[in-house]
C-alpha cells in the first residue's frame, strides 16, 4: 500500500470515532514579533473566524468540524507604542493553508510562518503528499502570474489575453494530476478537495459526475459532497443546449421583470456588481454589444450581486458605466435568489439565450461576445 492509499485508509478508521472536535496546539520558532494568529475554516455552523494571541511564541485553538475541512491561519504582528503593526502582513510569508481535521493538531511553524509542520492532521500529510505532485505546475502557474500582473499595470491587455491559453494549458496540466490522484486514492480524505479543484466554477457536470460516482458512500454523505452535488445538478439545468430556467425578480425601480416576457429574442443573462472590477472592465465590451445588435432582436438582462447596503453604488455603477438594459438584483449579495437559482460562484458570468429560451453560449466575453453575435446576425 502506497503512502498516500495508507493515509486514506487510516482517516476512515479516525472518521468512524464520530469525534468532531479538534484541538490545535502552534508554535512559532524563531519567528519575531508575533502578535496574534486568526484562524479561518468551515464548521457545520458556516465560515468560521477565530483569532488567538500569540505567548511565549505558542497559541491554540479548540472548535468542531465534521469533516477534515482547508482552513488558513494568518499571522499578524504586534503593534507598536504608537499603535501602528511592527511589520505588514505578506502573503508569501504570513498566509497559509492546512488541513484541518477533528482530534488533537499540533503545528510548528521555524523561521516563516509558512514554513509549517503540521502533526495529528492525516488529511494534512495527504495535502502535502499530492501538492509536491502538483509543484512542477504550481510553480509555472506562479510565474505566469507574476507575467500577467506585470502586463496589468502596464494595461497591455493584447499581452494578457496571449496569456490566457498558456494559463488554460498548466489548469489542464493539474486537472491531470488531481484525477490521477483521485483515481488511486478515492478514500482519500482530500478526495473532496481534489473534485473541486477540477469542477472549479464553472462546473461541467458530465466531467464532475463519474468523479463523484468514484467516492464511497460514506465521503458521498459528507455535508460538502452534498453540496457539491446539488452544485452539479445545477450545473447540468444551466449547460448549453438546456432550456434556460425562468425567473423574476425586480428592476432598479421595483418593477418585476421576468425572463420568459423577452421570448422572441436573444438575451444575454449578465451576472455582474458594482464591487466587481473584472465585471466593470468588461461593461465596455457588453455596452458594445448591446449597442451594435439591440435593433436587431438582443436584449440583456443584469443581474447584480450588489447588497442592500450598497444599494445607490449599484445604481451609480449602471450610470457610469453607461448599461442602459434592463438591471434586476433581490439586493442579497451572493445570495440573489437567481445566482443561487443559477449556481453562480464567480462574476462576471453570463448565458446567452435563443429566441425559444434555450441556452446557445455561456460566459462569452470581450472579442468572443462580439464574434458569437456576429455569426447570429449577420
Amino acid at each position: 500500500m502506497n503512502r498516500l492509499l495508507l493515509l486514506a485508509a487510516c482517516w476512515c478508521s479516525l472518521a468512524a470515532s464520530g469525534q468532531n472536535a479538534f484541538h490545535l496546539q502552534g508554535k512559532l520558532d524563531n519567528i519575531r514579533d508575533a502578535g496574534k494568529v486568526f484562524l479561518y475554516y468551515s464548521g457545520p455552523e458556516g465560515s468560521v473566524m477565530d483569532s488567538a494571541v500569540v505567548t511565549d511564541g505558542r497559541y491554540q485553538f479548540s472548535g468542531n468540524v465534521v469533516e477534515p475541512v482547508l482552513g488558513l491561519l494568518l499571522l499578524r504582528y504586534k503593534e507598536s507604542d504608537t499603535g501602528k503593526v511592527i511589520r505588514a502582513v505578506n502573503m508569501q510569508r504570513d498566509y497559509v493553508n492546512f488541513f484541518l481535521e477533528a482530534g488533537e493538531i499540533q503545528v510548528t511553524s521555524t523561521d516563516s510562518f509558512t514554513n509549517l509542520k503540521v502533526s495529528g492532521s492525516l488529511s494534512h500529510q495527504a495535502y502535502e503528499a499530492l501538492n509536491l505532485q502538483l509543484k512542477e505546475v504550481e510553480d509555472q502557474k506562479e510565474a505566469l502570474n507574476k507575467e500577467y500582473g506585470e502586463l496589468y499595470q502596464k494595461k497591455d491587455e493584447a499581452g494578457m489575453k496571449k496569456l490566457e491559453a498558456r494559463f488554460e494549458v498548466l489548469n489542464d496540466a493539474s486537472k491531470v494530476i488531481y484525477r490521477a490522484y483521485l483515481t488511486a486514492n478515492p478514500g482519500s480524505p482530500i478526495a473532496l478537495h481534489a473534485i473541486r479543484q477540477i469542477a472549479g466554477w464553472d462546473i461541467k457536470a458530465n466531467e464532475v459526475e463519474p468523479l463523484l460516482a468514484l467516492l464511497p458512500e460514506k465521503t458521498k454523505n459528507l455535508p460538502s459532497a452534498k453540496e457539491l452535488m446539488q452544485k452539479v445538478a445545477i450545473a447540468r439545468k444551466t449547460g448549453i443546449g438546456q432550456q434556460a430556467m425562468d425567473f423574476t425578480q425586480n428592476d432598479t425601480a421595483g418593477n418585476p421583470v421576468t425572463l420568459s416576457s423577452f421570448r422572441g429574442k436573444y438575451v444575454l443573462i449578465d451576472f455582474w456588481a458594482s464591487w466587481c472590477g473584472p465585471c466593470r472592465a468588461e461593461n465596455p465590451n457588453v455596452v458594445k454589444a448591446y449597442d451594435q445588435y439591440k435593433g436587431k432582436g438582443f436584449q440583456i438582462i443584469g443581474i447584480s450581486l450588489d447588497q442592500a447596503n450598497a444599494r445607490d453604488k449599484w445604481i451609480k455603477a449602471i450610470q457610469e458605466d453607461q448599461l442602459t438594459w434592463t438591471q434586476v438584483s433581490d439586493l442579497k449579495f451572493w445570495k440573489n435568489a437567481v445566482a443561487v437559482q443559477y449556481g453562480i460562484q464567480a462574476i462576471p458570468q453570463n448565458f446567452l439565450i435563443d429566441p425559444a429560451g434555450k441556452i446557445i453560449a455561456k460566459n462569452l466575453r470581450g472579442e468572443d461576445l462580439a464574434v458569437k453575435l456576429e455569426g447570429i446576425f449577420k
